[in-house]
């Protein structure tokens, strides 16, 4: 049984040299997109209290994002990079999310592999970055980013194989990885995870 998502579509050069131009920005990018992970499996956690199954792994998932944004926010720091003051609207979350379905059971399956998906392509963003580093600390720290990352992509398909048939599941999930590479197609190219 498989459990991560594939995404079909690299990111472009032109993505990582806009990073690497502009790298306080994108950590600035950064610290926002691991709050919103957090929030994201905090949400779960409230919308459906009664998947018990799966509550202790969201649980964990919302700490251990949130811990990701503590080390972010420390990097920053040292850096003398400012907190944005808001957070931006996401568009390819946003228009990942106008996709789902609108019944509550579908529209939950959705969401998990929604995350997987967002997961999987940080994982795959993650890595870029942390190859591209010169500063050896910042690569290791982009490598344990981009593990977790990718770990927690299986976790959500797994979350969603707990409450749906696996062919209901993969069948939904191919579809998931072409409206992924659609969106990531379409965004404009900053210093930003998406």
């Amino acid at each position: 049984m498989k459990l991560n998502l594939d995404i079909i579509v690299a990111s472009k050069p032109a993505w990582l040299e806009a990073v690497l131009a502009d790298f306080d920005a994108f950590l600035q990018d950064h610290a926002d997109c691991e709050r919103k992970a957090s929030a994201m499996a905090m949400s779960f956690v409230a919308k459906y209290p009664d998947r018990k199954e799966i509550l202790p792994e969201l649980i964990d998932t919302g700490i251990e994002e949130l811990e990701h944004f503590k080390m972010v926010y420390e990097i920053m720091q040292q850096r003398g990079i400012p907190l944005q003051h808001s957070i931006g609207e996401d568009l390819y979350v946003k228009g990942l999310i106008k996709q789902c379905h609108s019944g509550r059971e579908e529209r939950f399956m959705d969401r998990l592999l929604i995350a997987s998906v967002l997961e999987t392509r940080g994982a795959e963003r993650f890595k870029l970055v942390a190859e591209a580093q010169e500063d050896p600390a910042m690569a290791k720290f982009y490598k344990m980013l981009w593990v977790s990352e990718a770990k927690h992509g299986h976790i959500f398909v797994k979350m969603a194989l707990n409450y749906f048939e696996e062919k209901q599941v993969y069948d939904r999930l191919a579809w998931w990885i072409e409206r992924e590479a659609e969106a990531i197609n379409a965004l404009e190219i900053r210093p930003a995870l998406h």
